[in-house]
């Protein structure tokens, strides 16, 4: 089964949606028939690389809220964190660009390691809820990408150039494109879309379902198909 996700490195929902849909994986024991292809989805695009403002503070100015209401917002989003064993901080991350966090993603998809690339994207994720470092910072980003197992060489010149941004701004054209306007938002077997953060449950239920579906296709593939012909 692949796995098409959208989701930005800053995007709380992203981390928490992505933890719940691997442990529903996980508990159904399908790891080795999941192919996951992640995809760059910039929340602002034109975010600064320095921190500009406190994350409450751009909760408050963002949807029209009061301090108090946006802490508690930030509050409750963090609890849903820490509710997936994650050690959540959601208040005192600092947003900046994240361009090049994916342009790294980018790299570290064009090796073709599956393991190297859901490191990195763990890293990155963990860097900015976990450590609240700055993923638009080159030092963090390098060590990030050197944990993951890429080569110092090929992240400097990442780091240090335009490298990827295209394949980046191809991601962002495909999703909006096709009517995708927030992440998470994941895409299973190029035919059944879900947009948001599922819940564990709501996760394991899609997943088996599908692969249910998918048992029936092969099963009636194999009926029409006997003693040397195939039926129409």
């Amino acid at each position: 089964m692949k796995i098409t996700y959208w989701s930005d490195f800053a995007c709380p929902y992203c981390y928490i949606g992505n933890t719940r849909l691997k442990k529903a994986i996980d508990e159904l024991g399908i790891n080795e028939e999941i192919i996951f292809d992640i995809r760059a989805f910039e929340l602002d695009q034109n975010a600064s690389k320095e921190v500009e403002s406190t994350t409450v503070e751009r909760f408050a100015v963002k949807y029209g809220l009061s301090m108090e209401d946006a802490q508690k917002q930030v509050d409750q989003i963090s609890s849903l964190g820490i509710a997936e064993g994650i050690d959540f901080r959601y208040a005192t991350t600092l947003y900046t660009n994240t361009r090049d966090a994916h342009r790294l993603m980018k790299l570290a998809q064009s090796k073709g390691d599956f393991e190297t690339v859901e490191k990195l994207a763990g890293l990155l994720f963990d860097a900015y809820f976990t450590k609240n470092l700055k993923l638009a910072d080159k030092d963090v980003l390098s060590d990030a990408a050197l944990k993951a197992g890429l080569d110092e060489n090929e992240i400097s010149d990442v780091l240090n150039s335009v490298l990827y941004d295209s394949e980046v701004e191809e991601d962002e054209y495909v999703a909006l494109n096709g009517g995708i306007h927030a992440v998470p938002f994941y895409l299973f077997d190029n035919k059944y879309s879900i947009p948001g953060a599922l819940s564990y449950d709501d996760f394991k239920t899609v997943l088996s379902q599908i692969i249910a579906e998918s048992e029936v296709e092969e099963n009636n593939e194999a009926d029409n198909c006997a003693d040397g012909v195939c039926k129409i």
